[in-house]
């Protein structure tokens, strides 16, 4: 488990880039108090510009498989304020209880389908793809709000440049 030194209020949720950095994502994550990549990067030096804003973990997606990306682990927990919070790229390979392992949030990509639910007291989260547009699918991140509970989940449609309302969530 990796502690962030001080207690992030604003989480950015990111993943899917597959080597692709909007200037509407770097746009819409400040202000985040810390950075999650949740896999498909597909180029270093998109860590790197993100790390330009906040602190950034990130985890490999399936289509980062050149020699650099296996510094990135394939999951990673996140101890964030009031906040534990596990990282992995395709919530199907989640091997693992969250409730009983004591993780509040799990976030994932994969599917490139922004989405926030809840179940069994545990918030899972998927920014969407803020990479290549993929079929119809929108260019979307998240962001969490962990300053007062109930949390707040906001995804940003990148090319509209607006938050989308209807995915929007409390818990």
């Amino acid at each position: 488990m990796r502690t962030v030194d001080r207690n992030p209020n604003t989480i950015g949720i990111i993943s899917d880039t597959h080597g692709l950095l909007r200037e509407e994502a770097l746009f819409a994550l400040q202000g985040s108090d810390l950075i999650l990549h949740a896999g498909d990067v597909g180029n270093p030096e998109i860590i790197e510009k993100l790390k330009t804003i906040a602190p950034v973990f990130a985890v490999r997606g399936n289509v980062d498989t050149e020699h650099w990306a296996q510094a990135l682990p394939e999951s990673e927990v996140i101890e964030a304020g009031p906040a534990t919070i596990y990282v992995l790229h395709d919530v199907h390979a989640l091997d693992l209880d969250p409730a009983a392992a004591g993780f509040q949030i799990v976030v994932s990509g994969h599917s490139h389908k922004p989405a926030s639910t809840e179940h069994r007291g545990i918030l899972f989260i998927n920014p969407g793809s803020a990479g290549p547009r993929r079929f119809d699918l929108p260019v979307t991140l998240a962001r969490l709000d962990l300053s007062q509970k109930p949390w707040t989940v906001e995804f940003i449609d990148l090319l509209n440049n607006n938050i989308n309302h209807n995915l929007r969530r409390t818990v």
